[in-house]
């Protein structure tokens, strides 16, 4: 396989730091936009794609759930990264100097707390790594920008506050994109499987075609739903459960609810994060 793997943002993104994470020897292809990234892998330039599905607090990446079902490329694993962000500005500046902070609209909104208590006025940037990118290059040292540490490093600035979010639990999940399938094994361990469906325009069709996951005593992790093409009646369910196909009991599950839909499709069958059993062991 091409060991360069894609991601949305610039260098020093959390999507960055992502890849190192699970892919440390691979090469990071940078990319402008999700469409950028999924077509890296599509059309040969990376052999896989690092990608944010959702946030513990800022919810789900919505650009995402249009765009994976039409992609044409495959989950086969996941990530979860626990997010940081640094109140960095030239090397010049320090707290007393700085005036406005730059930075991807959920950054903003995840560190408020700091950005009240300097008093600072907030600028809305495309991406936290590309706001350092941008502080860098103003040399003003009544800029600053809340990005990762990563991004501190790659565009030499002071780190002037560290980890200013104001929630400590703040996590982002990410799923790894491939061109072809890559089934884990049943077998193997804890596994998650993702699809999408689409039900018939039947009375009560969504509740019986989601029965047979409670009949069949399996956990559905996730159900979101999402409009198709503008249209109120076009919806369609992107959802997750415990459990890998060739179970029995999903294999029921699925079958009794592609009786009920119109369309159904599975997007990956991959191993579960750690992360996950950490997040039981939290709510019990």
């Amino acid at each position: 396989m091409n060991k360069v793997i894609s991601f949305q943002g610039e260098p020093g993104a959390n999507s960055h730091i992502a890849c190192d994470e699970v892919f440390p020897d691979w090469q990071v292809l940078p990319s402008p936009t999700f469409e950028d990234a999924f077509a890296a892998v599509d059309e040969g330039q990376a052999g896989l794609a690092m990608i944010p599905i959702e946030n513990s607090i800022a919810g789900r990446v919505a650009d995402i759930h249009h765009l994976l079902p039409t992609s044409g490329l495959h989950i086969i694993g996941e990530h979860f990264l626990p997010i940081h962000f640094q109140l960095m500005a030239i090397p010049e500046a320090n707290l007393g100097t700085i005036k406005s902070v730059h930075s991807h609209v959920h950054a903003l909104g995840q560190c408020r707390k700091i950005i009240r208590k300097l008093g600072l006025k907030a600028h809305v940037a495309g991406d936290t790594a590309g706001s350092a990118r941008e502080v860098s290059e103003w040399k003003d040292p009544s800029k600053a920008s809340l990005a990762p540490r990563m991004a501190a490093n790659i565009y030499g600035l002071k780190i002037l506050a560290e980890d200013v979010e104001d929630e400590a639990h703040n996590t982002t999940r990410f799923v790894i994109l491939s061109k072809t399938p890559q089934w884990v094994a049943a077998g193997k361990g804890p596994t998650v499987t993702s699809f999408v469906f689409r039900v018939r325009n039947l009375p009560a069709a969504l509740y019986k075609a989601l029965g047979g996951f409670a009949t069949n005593g399996i956990n559905m992790t996730k159900l979101e739903s999402y409009m198709l093409e503008g249209e109120f009646l076009a919806t369609q369910f992107y959802a997750e459960v415990d459990g890998h196909p060739d179970d029995v009991n999903l294999k029921r599950a699925l079958e009794e609810l592609e009786f009920f839909s119109r369309e159904l499709r599975i997007l990956g069958v991959y191993p579960a994060h750690l992360f996950r059993e950490k997040i039981k062991e939290a709510a019990e």
